[in-house]
């Protein structure tokens, strides 16, 4: 399967974007959940740091020059293997104690790598954008027929004119799924009375409730998104700071206490 085609333009607010990301370990995908992912280069199963080192150097190389996923895994595939995660292996569950059969690297997975971590660092950039253009680019209109098989809650939504602040997009904004190649088009008032063009109303979607497995949260989620990328755009800050402050809990309380005097 060809990589997508995002190099022709490398935004520095995408590279930025990805580049002020820590690293955060986890055995499953829900153990690093959300709007984390704002804040944190993971891989789930990759429980060393050299490996997640590794596959976020050849994201960043992926990222910034245009690389192609067919380079990304030719490159990359060789050290995976040297250093043992690659195929399929026993691991424990440090969340259980259990031992598991599971999937490490593989052609697969690389290619869900190489394309989330490519569209939600372009669609996070472009969110940068639009917030510092909205005064003459005030609405976004989105794009949802981009796939051969496009979602169909995404698909309906197809050509929908909303203001660039509207509430639909602190949920919907994309990237709200695997394989999502969703987008949305800044748009000015000229260009929408050039084509003809209306603001639509804000739609009404239902919600599902989802219990992550790891940590037993439950949730409504709205339709359209899963679970994983359910978070509103632009929280790179916040997110940097939950985390921290989740890091300063687990510290000793006289540890806590030195570092709260020094804010």
């Amino acid at each position: 399967m060809a990589g997508i085609d995002l190099k022709a333009l490398p935004p520095k607010e995408s590279i930025g974007y990805f580049r002020q990301k820590g690293y955060k370990i986890g055995f499953s995908w829900e153990d690093v959940w959300q709007q984390e992912h704002q804040a944190a280069f993971t891989v789930a199963k990759a429980m060393q740091l050299d490996i997640l080192r590794d596959i976020r150097a050849g994201v960043d190389d992926a990222l910034a020059n245009g690389t192609t996923f067919a380079d990304f895994r030719r490159n990359l595939k060789p050290l995976l293997v040297q250093k043992g995660w690659w195929g399929k292996a026993e691991m424990t569950d440090p969340a259980t104690g259990e031992a598991k059969a599971v999937q490490l690297g593989s052609t697969r997975r690389l290619k869900t790598i190489y394309d989330t971590n490519l569209r939600t660092a372009h669609a996070e950039g472009q969110w940068e954008r639009i917030q510092a253009s909205k005064a003459s680019f005030p609405y976004l209109q989105y794009s949802g027929n981009n796939s051969e098989h496009a979602r169909l809650q995404h698909a309906a939504w197809d050509g929908l004119i909303l203001p660039a602040d509207d509430p639909f997009y602190q949920a919907h904004m994309p990237v709200k799924a695997w394989g999502c190649k969703c987008r949305v088009i800044q748009m000015s008032q000229g260009m929408l009375d050039r084509r003809g063009l209306s603001v639509g109303e804000t739609p009404v979607v239902p919600q599902y409730t989802y219990i992550n497995k790891r940590s037993g949260e439950v949730q409504k989620i709205p339709q359209g998104v899963d679970p994983a990328f359910h978070y509103p755009p632009g929280g790179r800050q916040q997110s940097l700071d939950k985390m921290l402050a989740e890091k300063i809990e687990k510290l000793p309380e006289d540890f806590q206490g030195k570092i709260d005097k020094t804010k």
